[in-house]
This record gives C-alpha cells, sequence and structure tokens, in this order.
C-alpha cells in the first residue's frame, strides 16, 4: 500500500506479542494471517459486501492486513500521539476498509459472507498455526542452547569485580569462603603438621592456623570440592591390634536363603490386625490364604504374641551373625535398635522379660566365649534436650528398653560396661546453653543403669567435639569421636577440619579420660563421604567403603560406618593385610556354595532333558495319530529321563545349620566395590519374542542396511 494513503503504516509494522505463547513475531513474515485475525475479530455478518466482489482470496492474501488495534507507543511519541489530526483519521478510515471491518457492522449481514472468504480463512487459520508451531520449536532449541552455554560458563569472582561492589557484599563473599572452605586459604609454603599427631610432635600454633582474610579468601574459586582429605595424617596405626567393626546389617547373610539378619519389623496397623483371630486357627498364617478374621472379637495379647515373635526370630539370628564374624576376624558388632520392633511405643509397647530373656542370654554367652563386643545406638529422635515433654518421655522409654536389651544378655562384667549405648544431643532448638540445661536436668532423671551405659557423640548437624567435651567431663559421660561428623561440624576458631589436629594429646587425651573414669574401653566411629560430595548436605552421607585408617591408638574399637557393612571392614583388612585377610576370598559371581540347592520334585525334568522329553512326547504323538505302535527307541528315552530324575534328587547338596551361609569351604564372601549383584542369584530373562540375540541383530541390520556376518567376520 502506498504510504501516502497511510501515514501510520509503519507503525503496523512494529512486533505483536502473542498473549498465550509469550513469543514475538512479526505480522509480516506470516502472509496467512490476516485472514486468521479477520475471521477472529470481526463479528458474524460483518464482512463487507464490496470487499467480497472487488477482492479475490489471492489478492486478500498477498496484501498484508492488519487489524485495528490499539498500540502501545513509546514515550518519546507520546507528544505526537495526543495529536490527533484529521489525516490521521482519514488514514485510520482506509485501514478499516482494507481489513474489511465496518464500524457500523450489523448481525443480519453473516449469511452474505462469501464462500471463498470461509474457505480462505480456514486454510489462513491452519498455515498460521502451522507457522506458530515452528516458532515455537524454533524459540525451545534456543532456549535450550543458551543454557547450555551457560552451564559450560566458568564463572569466577575476581578482585577487579569485587572493587566495584559495596564492602559488605565483599565481606559476606568472604564470610562464604571462610566457612564453606576453610582449607583453600592453605598456602604451599606453610609448615606442615600432619605427622604431629598425639603419638609425638608439637601441638599446632593457632596463630599460624588463622584463617584467610576476606581479601585472601577472594583470591580463590569458591569450590567444596577443594575440601582438605577425610584423613590429612601420615600416621597409620599399624600393626593393627583393635577390633574393627559394623553396624546391625550383615549383606552377605542378609541375601541368603533364608535370610539371616536382625531387623525384622512390621507396622503398626499389622499389630493391631493381628488382635483377631485367624481364619484358620490351626493352619499357620499366610498373607492371602490365611489372614485375621475382623468379624471376630478382638484380643490385644494376640497382637503383643505377633510382635514379639518378629523379635525372637531377630535375636535368634544373632547367634548366627557372631559365629560368621568371628569366623572372619570380626570382633565387634552393634546390636539394631529394631531388634524388638515397638519395644518403647507408649501404646504397643511391652517388656522384654521374662519372654525374650532366654534367648537373649545364649546370646551374652557366645558373645562372651568369642570376645565379642556389642554396642546399641538409639534413633535420632531419642534427644534429652528437647523443649517438649513428650519427646523427652519417649527417650527415656528408648533408653530402658535398651538398657533392659543389654542388661538381658548377661554379659562379664568387662564386656557388660563396654556394652554402651551411644546419643546424639538432638536439635540445639535456637539455643545450645538452654539445651544443655535441659539436658542437665533430664540426665539426672535417668536410672543408674542408663547413666552407667550411656555416652555421646558429636553430629553433623550442630554439636561439635568442643561442644560436647565440657558437659562430658562435667556429668562423666564418655564421648565418641565421630572422624567424620568432625571434617562437618567442628569449631574454627579451636581446630582445623580433618584428622590432624583433632589427633593433638591436648584434645584426645581429654577425650580418652572420660572412658578411663568408668573404666569402658574407648571406641570411636569412622567413615569417609560418598565421592564426588561437595556441598555439607553431600558430604553427610556414608560412603560405601573407607580407604584408610584413621590416626588412632592400634588397638581402638574402630566401629566402620559404611553402607556396605562387613565388605568394608574386609576392604580394610585386606588393604592393610590386617590378621584373618588370608581367609577372605572373593565370590563367585550369582553363586553360593553354602546354600542347599533345590531339589526337583518327583516327576518333573531338570534342564538337560527337557528338549530330549519335548521330542520323545512328539514321536508318541505322531505314532498314536498314525495308529502304529510305539518305537523302542521311546520307551528308553522315558526310562533315562526317570533315572536322571532320581539321580538328581540323590544328588542334591545337603548343607547342615552350622554350614549355612558360612562361606563354603573356600571362604567366598567378598563381593567387589560396587558388585553387589553377586550376592544374589542372576535372575532368568525370559526373551517374550522368543527370538535369539543374534535373530534381533540380524532384523537390526536389515534395519540400517548393515550385514551381521561382514561386521563380526562370522
Amino acid at each position: 500500500m502506498p504510504p501516502n494513503l497511510c501515514p501510520t503504516y509503519p507503525s503496523l509494522l512494529r512486533p505483536i506479542v502473542h498473549p498465550t505463547r509469550h513469543a514475538l513475531f512479526f505480522t509480516g513474515c506470516l502472509p496467512t494471517l490476516p485472514a486468521l485475525l479477520t475471521t477472529m475479530a470481526r463479528k458474524p455478518g460483518s464482512v463487507s459486501r464490496q470487499a467480497s466482489k472487488t477482492e479475490s482470496p489471492a489478492q486478500k492474501l498477498e496484501e498484508p492486513i492488519r487489524p485495528r488495534v490499539h498500540l502501545r507507543r513509546s514515550n518519546r511519541h507520546l507528544a505526537q500521539s495526543q495529536k490527533m489530526t484529521d489525516e490521521e483519521d482519514e488514514s485510520r478510515e482506509i485501514q478499516g476498509k482494507i481489513l474489511g471491518i465496518r464500524r457500523d457492522a450489523n448481525s443480519s449481514n453473516a449469511a452474505e459472507a462469501s464462500e471463498d472468504g470461509q474457505r480462505s480463512g480456514k486454510e489462513g487459520l491452519r498455515l498460521a498455526i502451522e507457522g506458530l508451531a515452528r516458532m515455537e520449536r524454533r524459540l525451545q532449541r534456543a532456549t535450550k542452547r543458551q543454557k547450555l552455554k551457560v552451564e559450560e560458563t566458568h564463572l569466577t569472582e575476581t578482585l577487579d569485580e569485587d572493587e566495584s561492589k559495596p564492602r559488605k557484599e565483599v565481606v559476606t563473599a568472604g564470610w562464604k569462603q571462610r566457612h564453606q572452605n576453610p582449607g583453600a586459604s592453605k598456602q604451599p609454603g606453610d609448615k606442615d603438621l600432619v605427622g604431629e599427631s598425639m603419638f609425638g610432635g608439637v601441638a599446632p600454633n593457632p596463630e599460624s592456623e588463622k584463617p584467610a582474610t576476606s581479601e585472601e579468601a577472594l583470591d580463590l574459586p569458591e569450590r567444596g570440592a577443594a575440601r582438605p582429605p577425610p584423613v590429612n595424617s601420615n600416621y597409620l596405626p599399624l600393626p593393627w591390634r583393635g577390633r574393627l567393626g559394623y553396624a546391625c546389617l550383615n549383606t552377605y547373610l542378609r541375601t541368603a536363603k533364608p535370610p539371616v539378619f536382625s531387623s525384622r519389623t512390621c507396622r503398626m496397623a499389622s499389630i493391631i490386625d493381628h488382635r483377631y483371630p485367624l481364619a484358620d486357627p490351626d493352619q499357620p498364617a499366610h498373607a492371602t490364604k490365611n489372614r485375621p478374621d475382623k468379624s471376630k472379637e478382638a484380643d490385644h495379647e494376640l497382637g503383643f504374641r505377633f510382635v514379639k515373635n518378629l523379635g525372637l526370630q531377630n535375636i535368634a539370628d544373632i547367634v548366627k551373625m557372631l559365629r560368621w564374624n568371628d569366623k572372619y576376624g570380626i570382633k565387634f558388632m552393634r546390636l539394631s535398635s529394631e531388634m524388638f520392633p515397638f519395644a518403647s511405643h507408649a501404646e504397643h509397647g511391652y517388656d522384654l522379660a521374662p519372654f525374650a530373656s532366654d534367648i537373649l542370654a545364649e546370646v551374652g554367652r557366645v558373645a562372651a566365649e568369642l570376645g565379642h563386643r556389642l554396642t546399641t545406638h538409639p534413633g535420632q529422635f531419642t534427644q534429652l534436650g528437647s523443649p517438649r515433654k513428650e519427646v523427652i518421655e519417649a527417650s527415656v522409654r528408648d533408653l530402658t528398653y535398651h538398657d533392659e536389651m543389654l542388661s538381658l544378655l548377661r554379659l562379664p562384667e568387662q564386656q557388660d560396661r563396654d556394652a554402651v549405648m551411644i546419643l546424639h544431643m538432638g536439635g540445639m532448638y535456637g539455643d545450645k546453653a538452654a539445651t544443655l540445661d535441659r539436658f542437665r536436668t533430664n540426665y539426672a532423671q535417668l536410672s543408674p543403669s542408663i547413666k552407667n551405659r550411656l555416652v555421646l557423640e558429636n553430629d553433623d548437624v550442630s554439636w561439635s567435639i568442643h561442644d560436647l567435651l565440657p558437659i562430658c567431663e562435667e556429668l562423666n559421660i564418655p564421648l565418641v569421636l565421630d572422624y567424620h561428623h568432625h571434617n562437618i561440624v567442628f569449631d574454627s576458631s579451636r581446630c582445623r577440619e580433618g584428622t590432624c589436629d583433632i589427633s593433638q594429646p591436648e584434645i584426645m587425651e581429654r577425650i580418652t579420660a572420660t572412658w578411663r573414669r568408668k573404666g569402658i574401653r574407648q571406641k570411636m566411629h569412622y567413615s569417609e563421604p560418598c565421592p564426588g560430595a561437595v556441598t555439607p548436605r553431600d558430604r553427610r552421607k556414608h560412603s560405601p567403603r573407607v580407604m584408610t585408617l584413621p590416626p588412632c591408638p592400634p588397638d581402638m574399637d574402630l566401629m566402620i560406618e559404611a553402607k556396605d557393612k562387613e565388605q568394608a571392614v574386609f576392604e580394610l583388612m585386606r588393604t592393610f593385610k590386617l590378621p584373618g585377610f588370608e581367609k577372605i576370598n572373593d565370590m563367585v559371581p550369582h553363586e553360593r556354595f553354602d546354600e542347599p540347592k533345590p531339589v526337583p520334585r518327583a516327576g518333573t525334568t531338570t534342564k538337560n532333558n527337557k528338549k530330549t522329553k519335548a521330542a520323545a512326547s512328539m514321536k508318541r504323538k505322531r505314532v498314536a495319530d498314525q495308529e502304529s505302535p510305539a518305537e523302542p527307541d521311546d520307551t528308553a528315552i522315558a526310562e533315562v529321563d526317570n533315572s536322571k530324575a532320581e539321580v538328581g534328587q540323590i544328588s542334591g547338596a545337603t548343607i547342615t545349620a552350622l554350614e549355612f551361609g558360612m562361606g563354603g569351604p573356600e571362604n567366598r564372601v567378598y563381593w567387589p566395590p560396587g558388585m553387589e549383584e553377586w550376592l544374589k542369584p542372576r535372575k532368568k530373562q525370559v526373551n517374550k519374542n522368543n527370538k535369539s540375540g543374534k535373530q534381533e541383530l540380524e532384523e537390526e541390520d536389515e534395519d540400517t542396511g548393515e550385514n551381521l556376518e561382514e561386521v563380526e567376520g562370522i
């Protein structure tokens, strides 16, 4: 259209923001958009009769038609927009004629719209939608490329950038650098105090270990992965004479058939359901075939009997675990707190005596015979410093339950003193001093038996060694040093991160004294963060195994808190050639030589003769169809099959209760890191298409145009 007919025509070429897609597009790029806008904007019957006669659909598509919209103008053109002249009014009338929109349009004109206009409107709508879809895909691809560029870009903060920032922002950045990466400020020329540990040497100078200032910290990028290693000490406690232990679960015995473990539990709803008698009291309980009949009268004693039986099964497996540990040189173990489910519950709780007294005494007799140390660790919700009364009551019940379980073991005097209960202080509830006061008050109300067993441990959330050591000395409570927790929560004003400073004489001697005063053998906890952990939250997770021994006395009782349990202990034994390492051999993948193999039932076939019997059956069927006598070979084949089945029954492997789960004659109980699937037999993979792998590859090659024989050289 000539510019003189519409002076405001260039303003119509401005980009229009789509109301739903939020994408910018120019109407001049979509020749079919005028028909779309015309169809959607006008009322039925508002098409000009004259325009439909004089303009063809092709002409409509060629001309860039614009709807009458109120366009936003910038501030610099605000004065011009306020001056409305007669020439502008005339141009708007011309624009309305071009768009085919009449201000005085009446609904009676809808029936007079031409069919050509309707077809062009539908076609324009379809093309407009396709164009918008293409634009959306292009926008998504451009956004994805931009995100990839941002992720690949390494942004570092330099001093030049910080000079232009306010002083407050620079100080905040320096604080983050010091507290999130405290070891990054150490210079290469600093004195190395790694070897100066509790076993000789000079304590580190606090002045030389001051954290870097904010300006010095900003020189280095903020990287959590640049932290010092979990163990930064050259001292290695060898030759090792202490006891290594693991917590609660044995991975090798847990995956045996039947499983051997001590953490069988249930839901509270199961206890309530088992208050009702079984549908068939003469038959054992079954998940589907013989369930409790809720139509009968409930009996609370039946619910207690159900949950108590779970506890008896758990404690019975402890004897097997103790003898398994002794065979492979492990003398230290933590008992599961879920040994007796819901024993400390306010409603469903119960006493362990007298129903579990005899079996617990048997466990204690075996532990005393083998020189095994047993401890417990109440859960995280057992907190004596909580401000809530109900939490304190539940904590006291839980500690009473653990004390009763350890007391019923009837261990010798020294082993009974060593059977401690490890407890965390818990939350600090906004005020550490007030939490410590509540702990003092609640601790004074505990029974003497619980006080003799209770020990405190530093955690990885709030309470460091320096927070707990004064109150442990005040109340005569032993302190368990957890190296992994100390690497996450420590007092930077007194001690540097890592095991070098924590093993200095002035700290270690105070911790050891808390054990010596009560005549309890000291124990420590050790674990390492997972590889690749950066943030403090990620570093709290324990790694599957540990790579080294911490700097501790060589006769220490060291609890290895790792995901792989006894395998983490085996890893240390094999790495440092600790006593008993020669007994541990690698497992055969998916095979167990210390479990009874299933014996085929009478009348069943084995894998070797399935095809033979199928062939014999087909021959007999074919002979019967032909009404001819059976061939003598078929009878011979059937007799051979029966003889094989009988031999399979006779030659079935027999494993006694003492040999079950003990690693077999070759002690194959170790699985390499990451090979946990070796513990269970490989499941059979059924091919639904009944096609071999080669057939499937040939079909894929047909699609790609390649020849399998040429590629593989068959």
